[in-house]
C-alpha cells in the first residue's frame, strides 16, 4: 500500500511539473508575440502571431480602465480592432520579462515596458514607464482570459 501511495504522489507530482513546465513557456511565448506587437516596427504578421495565442471569445479586463471581464464571441476580433489602430505608433519600445509563475490553468507574467511615441489619434507625444502584471486563464492551451494591472 505504501508502495502505491508513493507511486501515485510521485506520479502527481511529475504531471504537476510537465503541466507548470508547459505553462511557463506558453506564458514566456505570449510575452514575446506580445513585445512584438508594441516594437515600432511590428506588423500584422506580428499581431496575427500574438493572436494566436488567444481563444476566439476570449476576454480582456485592463484595470482601471475597463472593468468588464466577459468572454464575447468577438473578442478575438474585438482585440485585433483596437491593437491595428495602435500598430506602429511607436517610436521607442522595451519590455523586460520579470516573472512567469505557472499555477493550475492560469499563468502571471510580470514586466517593465518603456514606450515612447505619437498617439495615433490626438497627434499627443506619449512617453510611458510602467510595470505590468497579466494573469492569462488559460483553456485548452489558448489565453481564455487575460486581466491586465499596472502601476
Amino acid at each position: 500500500m505504501k508502495r502505491w501511495t508513493l507511486s501515485l504522489v510521485t506520479l502527481f507530482w511529475s504531471l504537476n511539473t510537465i503541466a507548470d513546465t508547459g505553462l511557463s513557456e506558453l506564458g514566456n511565448s505570449y510575452f514575446s508575440a506580445w513585445a512584438a506587437t508594441q516594437s515600432p516596427d511590428a506588423t500584422e504578421k506580428d499581431l496575427e502571431h500574438y493572436l494566436s495565442f488567444l481563444k476566439t471569445d476570449v476576454a480582456h479586463q485592463h484595470l482601471p480602465y475597463d472593468s468588464d471581464d466577459s468572454r464575447l464571441p468577438d473578442g478575438k476580433e474585438s482585440i485585433r480592432e483596437g491593437m491595428l489602430f495602435y500598430l506602429g505608433s511607436h517610436s521607442e519600445y522595451e519590455a523586460t520579462l520579470k516573472q512567469v509563475i505557472p499555477a493550475h490553468n492560469a499563468v502571471v507574467i510580470t514586466y517593465n515596458t518603456f514606450s515612447k511615441g505619437v498617439h495615433p489619434q490626438t497627434n499627443e507625444l506619449i512617453e510611458l514607464h510602467y510595470s505590468t502584471m497579466e494573469v492569462l486563464e488559460i483553456e485548452d492551451g489558448k489565453v481564455a482570459v487575460i486581466r491586465k494591472y499596472e502601476e
